[in-house]
């Protein structure tokens, strides 16, 4: 007897309902990442399945993870002016964003490492607004890590663009703890994002940090213009990486820049994502970065800590307003989550 193919609608009903079973059996009990097809099957879950997703989430963040947060805070060394064309980003200078070049002197990168120490905060981070280093922001960057080292205990990040290997050895060679360096959104969506250069540079210098010893922060931004398959898709690729963090952003479209006119993405759109992403991830650090505050408000924030999200910047970003750090530290004293202490990052 010929058994009578499923509907193309009976067979996904079928997937949504397996869907949070067969990721509660695979990733938290085995802890293995989603695939694309499993991350895009939790994407397109219906709305009213969202607490439960968020549910499993933030089982798989609590037995993969712990219940720690770390906290980071960051701030630009050299603002604006960047050759790239990042069609997100108001600091390139290809568009008539407000954001102008300018750099910040040694003194200025120490204060602001000192006060974000004082938050309670583990890890700072130093941006430059380039395509990759140059020997000039190199030297800057040794004399401000050194003197931030003898300032103040916090690990020091960066977050330079695309790098050499020279490069690279050398960062580690001055005790950077992590490069961030974000691959953005997905391989098949990158062209529509940025020109200028290409996501395999992206992931060649993802690949050069990780094997000189150095940590690994690499995310995106959700929300520009990509489908729920090329988004499913950007989880399974850093799935792939298995960065030691991923930063997740959500677009805060910026004036005089291509996505100026995109919409914010929905709260629950955003929080499925953060529980997919935690999935496809279950034992990386899943920091809540930029658009947070526009996308999911106060109440959305907390959803987010609790499903999935195990870290989170504190203060503002590069050229955006954020959440006060009183405000996210009295959100994890709510929701009782310790901030990760500082030996357990060194």
């Amino acid at each position: 007897m010929t058994e009578t193919p499923q509907s193309p609608e009976a067979e996904r009903s079928l997937l949504e309902t397996d869907i949070v079973e067969i990721a509660r059996a695979q990733v938290l009990e085995q802890g293995k990442g989603l695939d694309a097809a499993q991350a895009l099957a939790c994407l397109t879950l219906p709305d009213e399945r969202l607490p439960e997703l968020l549910a499993l989430a933030h089982e798989v963040r609590m037995k993969w993870c712990g219940p720690e947060v770390e906290v980071e805070g960051i701030i630009s060394l050299k603002t604006g002016g960047c050759p790239e064309d990042c069609h997100f980003c108001s600091q390139s200078g290809q568009f008539s964003s407000p954001v102008r070049a300018a750099w910040l002197d040694i003194p200025s990168l120490v204060q602001a490492a000192v006060e974000t120490a004082r938050t309670g905060a583990t890890e700072f981070c130093i941006v430059a607004a380039v395509r990759g280093p140059d020997r000039r922001l190199m030297d800057q960057v040794r004399e401000g890590v050194k003197a931030i080292r003898e300032a103040v205990d916090i690990n020091v990040a960066c977050s330079l663009g695309m790098l050499t290997q020279a490069q690279v050895d050398e960062l580690a060679e001055m005790g950077v703890h992590r490069y961030n360096h974000n691959l953005e959104t997905a391989r098949s969506h990158f062209s529509h994002v940025v020109t200028t250069h290409s996501w395999e540079e992206r992931w060649d210098t993802c690949l050069m940090v990780r094997e000189a010893g150095m940590e690994l922060c690499c995310g995106g931004i959700v929300g520009m213009g990509e489908t729920l398959e090329q988004r499913a898709e950007f989880a399974a690729q850093l799935g792939e990486l298995a960065p030691d963090e991923v930063p997740l952003n959500f677009l805060n479209p910026r004036p005089g820049t291509p996505f100026s006119d995109y919409p914010l993405v929905e709260g629950a759109e955003a929080l499925k994502t953060i529980a997919t992403f935690r999935l496809a991830l279950p034992r990386t650090i899943l920091r809540y970065a930029g658009g947070r505050e526009l996308t999911l408000g106060d109440l959305g924030t907390r959803d987010g800590m609790l499903g999935g999200i195990n870290a989170i910047i504190v203060g503002n970003y590069l050229t955006t307003l954020g959440r006060s750090p009183e405000q996210d530290l009295g959100l994890l004293a709510d929701l009782k989550m310790p901030i990760r202490a500082l030996s357990d990052t060194l």
